[in-house]
Parts: C-alpha cells; sequence; structure tokens
C-alpha cells in the first residue's frame, strides 16, 4: 500500500487514536504543533504523527484533512482550510446545521460523527459519514475492522463521487485498510452522521449529566446518602453509571458543554423541547 499524507487537526485523545491507527498502516500523519499544549505534543509523540509546525504547512502537505476537535471550535478550525482543495472531513460532535455551515466554505467536505471510545481495538469504534463525497471516505476503510455504512444515495450522486474519485490519489481507498477504526457511510446528505451523533450522545451524555445532577440535589437536601442506598437496591446498575459520570466528567466535562448545546440545537431543529441538553451543559460547565 502507498502512503498517503494526511493532515490531523488536533491530536486530543479521540485524534491521536485515530491518527495512531492511520500510522499502524505506513501512512503519514502530520499535525501542527503552534499553540498547542504539552499533553497534546505528547499523544502526537505517542502516535508517531509528524509535526510540519503550521495550519498552513499542513494544508499544503496533506491530500486530506480530518478534524477531531472540541464541537465549539470546528467552525474555526474549518475555516482555517478555506482554501484547501482536497477533502475535509469534520468528525466532531456538532448539529446538522452547524455542520452545513462548516462545510459551506470547502470545497469538498465531509461530514462525520464518531460513536464510541478512541479506537483501540477493533469492534469498540464507529465513523459515521455523509456528504457528497463521503463514499470516498467509506473507501478507505474498506478490508479494515471498521464498518462503513452508506444511509442513502441520489440519482447522479455516484457519478459525482466517481469524477472526484478520479482525482483522487491512487490507493486512497486504502488508506485506513488493516486500522482499528469502524467508518461508516451513512448517505450523502450533509448533516447525517451528525444528527447521528447528537441523539446518540443525547442518551449517552445526557443521562450522564441527569444522574451528577440528581445526586447534587440529593447531597444539598441532605438525603444524598438514603438515595445512594435506594439506588443500590433498586437500581444497582445506577452505582457504576453514577461513578463512570463523574470520573468522565471531572476529566473532560468542559468539553461537553459546546457538544450539550449542539445537541439542544439539534432538538430545537427538530420541533423537540432543547432544555434538556442545555441544563446538561449547565451541569457540565461545572466540571474543569
Amino acid at each position: 500500500m502507498s502512503s498517503t499524507t494526511i493532515g490531523l487537526v488536533h491530536p486530543g485523545e479521540m485524534g491521536a487514536a485515530l491518527g495512531a491507527a492511520l500510522r499502524a498502516v505506513g501512512h503519514d500523519v502530520t499535525w501542527a504543533s503552534a499553540g498547542r499544549s504539552d499533553a497534546t505534543s505528547e499523544r502526537a509523540r505517542e502516535a508517531d504523527l509528524r509535526d510540519v509546525e503550521s495550519v498552513g504547512e499542513l494544508a499544503n502537505e496533506a491530500a486530506l484533512i480530518v478534524s477531531v476537535c472540541p464541537p465549539h471550535a470546528a467552525l474555526e478550525v474549518a475555516r482555517l482550510f478555506s482554501g484547501f482543495e482536497g477533502a475535509y472531513v469534520d468528525a466532531n460532535a456538532i448539529s446538522p446545521e452547524t455542520t452545513r455551515r462548516v462545510g459551506a466554505a470547502l470545497s469538498r467536505y465531509v461530514d462525520g460523527g464518531v460513536i464510541g471510545p478512541p479506537p483501540r481495538g477493533p469492534g469498540t469504534t464507529r465513523l459515521y459519514l455523509s456528504g457528497a463525497d463521503a463514499q470516498e471516505v467509506a473507501e478507505l476503510f474498506t478490508g479494515t475492522v471498521v464498518d462503513a455504512c452508506v444511509l442513502s444515495a441520489e440519482i447522479g450522486d455516484a457519478s459525482a463521487l466517481k469524477m472526484v474519485y478520479a482525482g483522487w490519489t491512487k490507493g486512497t481507498a486504502e488508506l485506513f485498510t488493516g486500522t482499528v477504526v469502524d467508518a461508516r457511510v451513512l448517505s450523502a446528505e450533509i448533516g447525517d452522521a451528525s444528527a447521528l451523533k447528537m441523539v446518540y450522545a443525547g442518551w449517552t451524555k445526557g443521562t450522564a449529566a441527569l444522574l451528577l445532577a440528581l445526586r447534587a440535589v440529593a447531597r444539598a437536601d441532605r438525603v444524598e446518602d438514603a438515595l445512594l442506598r435506594e439506588w443500590n437496591e433498586s437500581l444497582p446498575d445506577l452505582a457504576a453509571r453514577l461513578a463512570s459520570a463523574e470520573q468522565s466528567a471531572a476529566k473532560k466535562g468542559w468539553r461537553w458543554v459546546g457538544e450539550m448545546e449542539e445537541i439542544a440545537a439539534t432538538f430545537e431543529a427538530a420541533g423537540q423541547p432543547p432544555g434538556f441538553h442545555r441544563a446538561a451543559a449547565e451541569v457540565f460547565r461545572e466540571f474543569p
């Protein structure tokens, strides 16, 4: 398999794991260290990513850009690549409306949504994709442990995809071959992958915020011990769920604030009450 250069912004916990998966099959994965933290640099080093220092150089060298950043920064990061001619994959937890805004300034845009933990082994992480170039990106994962799934197809999309695919570097479809990332193409429609991510995380992280808030209220009303005893008796699974929510929120609750706000926007756009996840954002805002 030939090596292809892929630009990654930025190597956080998820991004670094995706980059490491690509490096494991011999591809050149780059990142830009300018303005990034020591922790980010260490993750990039452990993932064996090549530092090109600046975002400008990242765009110059890369055939493909993958954005994995905090939700609130997705639009700002995309604007840095407004002149980029390759495919730009946004794999962030943002609403369909936001992902359309992100893609508006890019010539070739793929909407993505990651479900599952940072990929460390097969069968745990799925990457859902949508947009005109989604099938091309899905094919990058052919033969890997990543499951790429197309949600829908419109007449003319296949021909359009063929045209842009022909201009892509030969061998691009094998970029992710042998990696641990499970990539699934949902459809050719921008917004579908983000919509799936929003409703999925609306449950997993929204209910985590509810548990944290319930314990805080019980503590304030001096019934915390009684509540925990009752949970242990009638809902024994909640103890582990609460512990997990507390551990995750303490580690990265700040990052989930923007995601909850994006989920609230998704609910509102669908005619559903947005207050659930606006409140969840406030819960996570209390954490580092």
